[in-house]
């Protein structure tokens, strides 16, 4: 089994919160294709990295979660695109683990 999470930045580069649609748009579509999903927002969830030219950067994030008995890599690859292009981000985070469910 797999477990796909789904980092998606709550604000833009300008640190504007995003619309809720956006977020109601992504989980409506897992749903669709997937028949279920977990989301992680009521926690403030923070990333930190750092970088070369601005030093240590950070996003308040919402993680999404889907569960999966196969991996459909290029469907995916393309998903991260399109995110990468509605939230306006050079770079989204979309992790994949393979688990084991008791």
């Amino acid at each position: 089994m797999y477990l796909v999470e789904i980092f998606l930045p709550q604000r833009d580069n300008e640190g504007r919160e995003f619309r809720s649609e956006l977020f109601s748009q992504v989980r409506e579509e897992l749903l669709e294709r997937f028949g279920g999903m977990t989301a992680f927002t009521r926690v403030p969830v923070e990333g930190l990295w750092n970088t070369h030219q601005a030093g240590r950067s950070h996003d308040a994030i919402v993680i999404y979660e889907i569960m999966l008995q196969q991996l459909d890599r290029p469907w995916w690859e393309s998903y991260k695109a399109e995110l990468e292009r509605r939230f306006a981000q050079e770079e989204m985070v979309i992790r994949v683990s393979r688990v084991d469910v008791i």
